[in-house]
């Protein structure tokens, strides 16, 4: 269980440092820390988080099903607590939707899910505004300041994980376009050798061969390049180690 934050802030930011290092992806990793936030706030919440996919809102991670109805509402409204945490860059709380003061619809709605309170807060990276932390309880008036206190903590030490983790992602999204990249370059250049031997020419006008033969077939070079190789070698070219391993 997450303590209160003041003292306890270092230990919010270990245990989403933590659940970075141990999950397998970016995704199973956000889900964590919305199950973290939910733990931290309060007891009975559900939690969504909101995130920029191509400009639009979309809920990349949830404790329930609740909580990603109750944001698809917003966005399908486009207004509510967590479009506004993340437009304004403030938090937004709503006290009772039985009210129906902000936002009539959403708190109609949210209400029909059995959500009575809400409490969202934006979530930055590197500066900029690119989710809300989306907070939701079954009873009215659940977000107080200790709450809000708690909340808002946590959110700030989340952002700053947040920023790590697209980071991480962006660079494992790299690292596989570079492998790609390595796998056809290194299977061209087999069929390239082949080409040569069989045509007894340079490398410049193999490579023209294998150009002239995809362009003919309307097929990529990498995929005549690895007909090639299988012809010869009677299997698929085999893709080169990890990056990082060593013998």
């Amino acid at each position: 269980m997450v303590g209160k934050t003041g003292d306890d802030g270092p230990e919010d930011f270990r245990d989403l440092h933590n659940a970075l290092v141990n999950t397998e992806s970016i995704g199973q990793f956000l889900r964590e820390m919305a199950v973290m936030a939910a733990r931290l706030v309060g007891s009975d919440l559900s939690c969504a988080m909101t995130m920029r996919s191509g400009g639009r809102p979309m809920t990349v991670a949830c404790t329930d099903p609740v909580a990603e109805k109750v944001d698809a509402v917003q966005y399908e409204l486009d207004h509510g607590p967590c479009l506004h945490a993340m437009r304004d860059g403030r938090m937004v709380k709503i006290e009772d939707t039985a009210d129906k003061a902000r936002w009539p619809e959403f708190e109609r709605r949210a209400a029909a899910q059995g959500i009575r309170s809400c409490l969202a807060l934006p979530l930055t990276s590197e500066g900029k505004r690119v989710g809300a932390l989306n907070l939701y309880a079954r009873r009215a008036s659940a977000f107080g300041a200790e709450q809000a206190r708690r909340a808002a903590a946590f959110a700030e030490n989340a952002s700053g994980v947040l920023t790590l983790a697209i980071r991480l992602a962006s660079r494992a999204a790299l690292i596989e376009q570079l492998r790609s990249s390595l796998v056809s370059r290194t299977v061209i250049d087999q069929a390239l050798g082949i080409v040569m031997a069989r045509e007894r020419c340079t490398q410049a006008r193999a490579f023209v061969i294998l150009q002239t033969a995809s362009q003919n077939s309307n097929v990529k070079l990498r995929d005549i390049a690895t007909a090639i190789v299988t012809s010869v070698s009677g299997e698929p070219p085999q893709p080169p180690p990890e990056f990082g391993q060593h013998d």
